[in-house]
């Protein structure tokens, strides 16, 4: 184990972009998480959204991505998501800072007289409340090595006001602070040659910033070989030992044991003047080898509509989703290959685009905007005894397909989809009409974690019991829309059980037909906890029921 009276002084590790976003600045900040963590470090993380807006739940999510919902409650980027899944620990809001939250706070501030009549102006002041909001989140965490992910690239100039946080924390603490850049190095298949010169570029716009990076993690289609670490050495003024290959590999958790070939964590603790602590991936390595070696293959249909962009289709709106069919496939020694569906195709094209599939899900979603589709699918899992998982609107969109085609209510719907439905099965939770009223929209959802009671003798019970959990279970929720107990005895009665409540009865969780071989909605979402040495156990039952079916 480290020496713990040597880490009194928190270390911040800095993790910017080059080149160009998206190429994986999180799941490399999640990675060296992991590497620390498996040192015997306590390692905790950062993510800053270079966005005006005070929090992620108003961004469109196939331009940003999915909104990820911490346990207390705060609408983030989806790194978070990424962060909690490879430390294996709870992330919170006082780790997840945008452009927005920071003036916001720095403005309330000078309101306060805080600033104590001065002129308030962007330098120093903007960097000194980004500064102050890294060391709150490290002191709250208690963390050893604090890792701050700066979103986007250097040389936007959205970035330069958290670039010069980082540079003024490094002058004040050199020995305390340092920087990895994490940057693309093309292969232009008209030459075969990968190519350093992007990278250079952005290191020079990291350089005129007052940065010099300590590490180049080269992101690219295959590892760096020896002449272009080289070339990256002389040009970038580091070692080149500290140019840290990073080729497309198949998962996402395979990243951590990459790194660990050019001794990457060994490296940063050098750099530091820490012990080097263990070497403890056991469990991670063991997870790695039972993703790669599961032969059985599961098809698993998504019917969704945030995917498509333009003539591309992106899958990051469902990234949480994705990750918990992994950690199930593995717990179940099989490989989930995902499918997506647009809703809108089910709708032109009928329930035919369905029937090759061991399962489906519908997940979370917004609007009224393929909804019909959604609700085809769900007739037809419903009626052809297909697994079937509805995560929150996935939920919603199933209470809707009952009391039309089971119950006989004719347009039922949900207030949210049509708000003048005869038979509002779904309608909207207290207090947010008035919130509505006054386009109050912004984090004032039903969000974070919440207690859910579990019905006795429900498949929901059962596959909880699995993992030693019975009575009272806590999920996270993102929803403004709930079950109209108002025609809950008629659904109970026509077959589809309320599997799950809040602890007053209330609010409707989960239902389910118990009649089926796997056909449960919940209005919480259960992807958010599951991680892969921790897998959430609806998707592992989901998944175990698929590779029968």
């Amino acid at each position: 184990m480290p020496n713990k009276k040597k880490t009194k002084a928190v270390k911040y590790i800095f993790i910017v972009g080059g080149v160009i976003s998206g190429v994986g600045k999180g799941i490399t900040c999640a990675s060296i998480g992991r590497i620390l963590t498996g040192k015997g470090y306590n390692v905790s993380a950062i993510k800053i959204d270079p966005y005006i807006n005070l929090d992620a739940g108003t961004m469109n999510p196939i331009e940003h991505g999915e909104v990820f919902v911490t346990e207390d409650g705060d609408e983030t980027d989806q790194d978070i998501g990424n962060y909690e899944r490879f430390l294996n620990k709870n992330i919170s809001r006082d780790n997840y800072m945008t452009t927005g939250r920071v003036y916001q706070s720095v403005i309330n501030r000078e309101r306060n007289l805080e600033y104590n009549g001065k002129c308030v102006e962007v330098v120093p002041h903007i960097p000194e409340e980004v500064i102050r909001r890294i060391k709150l989140a490290a002191d709250k965490d208690k963390a050893e090595i604090m890792l701050v992910e700066i979103g986007g690239t250097v040389g936007e100039y959205q970035n330069l006001l958290f670039l010069e946080a980082a540079r003024i924390m490094h002058l004040s603490e050199p020995k305390n602070v340092l920087f990895i850049m994490v940057s693309y190095l093309p292969v232009p298949s008209i030459i075969g040659e990968m190519k350093t010169k992007p990278t250079q570029r952005a290191v020079r716009d990291l350089n005129s910033a007052g940065i010099q990076p300590d590490f180049i993690v080269a992101r690219s289609v295959a590892a760096v070989d020896a002449p272009r670490r080289r070339k990256l050495a002389i040009s970038c003024n580091i070692q080149e030992r500290d140019v840290i290959s990073a080729p497309d590999i198949k998962s996402i958790y395979d990243v951590p044991i990459n790194f660990g070939k050019d001794n990457l964590g060994e490296r940063i603790l050098e750099k530091f003047g820490l012990p080097g602590g263990k070497k403890d991936l056991v469990d991670w390595r063991k997870m790695v080898k039972k993703i790669k070696d599961a032969k059985k293959i599961v098809n698993i249909a998504i019917v969704g509509k945030y995917f498509s962009t333009g003539d591309f289709c992106l899958s990051d709106s469902y990234i949480s989703v994705i990750e918990a069919i992994k950690h199930a496939g593995a717990a179940n020694n099989c490989q989930p290959v995902l499918h997506w569906l647009n809703c809108e195709e089910v709708e032109k094209q009928g329930i035919k685009i369905l029937k090759k599939y061991d399962g489906i899900i519908v997940p979370q979603g917004w609007g009224s905007r393929g909804a019909e589709g959604k609700i085809k699918t769900i007739e037809y899992c419903r009626k052809n005894k297909v697994p079937y998982f509805g995560l929150c609107y996935g939920m919603q969109m199933a209470a809707i397909e009952f009391a039309r085609n089971a119950l006989g209510l004719k347009g039922a719907n949900s207030e949210e989809v049509d708000p003048k439905t005869a038979y509002p099965v779904i309608h909207i939770m207290p207090g947010q009409k008035e919130l509505l009223a006054k386009k109050q929209y912004g984090g004032t959802i039903r969000l974070g974690g919440w207690p859910c009671k579990i019905t006795r003798n429900t498949h929901l019970a059962a596959a909880y019991a699995k993992y030693g959990k019975k009575g009272t279970i806590s999920e996270r929720h993102r929803h403004r829309y709930e079950f109209n107990n108002d025609y809950r005895e008629q659904f109970e009665k026509a077959g589809l059980r309320v599997a799950g409540t809040s602890p007053d009865g209330k609010i409707v969780e989960a239902v389910e037909i118990t009649n089926h071989p796997f056909f449960i909605g919940t209005q919480f979402h259960p992807e958010y906890i599951s991680r892969p040495l921790d897998p959430h156990p609806l998707f592992v039952e989901f998944i175990k029921v698929c590779s029968k079916y």
